[in-house]
């Protein structure tokens, strides 16, 4: 039981992270809302849903097979944790914030144009290299000390706190985009990293004790 609350907890404080996360998403998805309306901000929203799927069940894949093949798990876990904790500190610290009013805007597009819009939603997800880099770190990392029925609670619950956060984005599009001032995504950035430094920081308290019971 405790096992299940624990990976709960750490699925939520991922989902957290991806939900607070400002980047290139959450600006085209205000954008695909206030332009096209909740239906376009919903088409988009589902091609960010397929990629993170997608990107959850390869990472995991991935991560297993390294995991089988390798005899460097403790390595793994504890690179992976300064990865998380590393890009935490540049969240804090160093990540600089622009914000342009001329970015929330999008030449409208058709509404029989669903199907674009979701293709555009799934591509902007998978070919942001920090989203791929988050979810694989995180997958290898986790694998190292966590059962496969963990993980998927992690990244299920993950997953479900960041659709229904990215359902309240669309909704609230109109509200949202009045709060992106450069002080509030400074703070947003300043929590993001405070929460993958946490999170790595977990990661590699976990790593450690695996290591002292061998």
């Amino acid at each position: 039981m405790l096992d299940i609350i624990e990976a709960i907890l750490k699925g939520v404080a991922m989902g957290l992270l991806l939900v607070i996360s400002v980047g290139p998403v959450i600006f085209t998805i205000i954008k695909q809302s206030i332009n096209n309306g909740k239906s376009g901000g919903f088409s988009f929203v589902i091609g960010v849903w397929i990629s993170d799927f997608l990107l959850v069940v390869l990472s995991n894949l991935f991560s297993e097979l390294v995991s089988t093949l390798m005899d460097f798990k403790i390595q793994i876990g504890i690179a992976g944790s300064a990865f998380l904790m590393g890009m935490g500190v540049f969240y804090i610290f160093f990540k600089k914030v622009h914000l342009h009013p001329e970015d929330l805007s999008l030449p409208p597009l058709k509404s029989s144009d669903h199907a674009k819009i979701v293709l555009q939603g799934f591509l902007l997800n998978t070919l942001n290299p920090a989203v791929m880099a988050f979810w694989l770190t995180a997958a290898t990392a986790i694998a190292v000390s966590h059962t496969i029925t963990d993980r998927i609670i992690i990244f299920a619950t993950a997953l479900i706190l960041n659709m229904s956060a990215d359902v309240v984005k669309v909704s609230l599009a109109g509200k949202l985009r009045k709060k992106l001032t450069i002080k509030n995504i400074r703070l947003i950035n300043k929590v993001s990293g405070l929460i993958l430094v946490i999170f790595g920081t977990v990661l590699l308290l976990g790593v450690l004790i695996l290591l002292r019971k061998k």
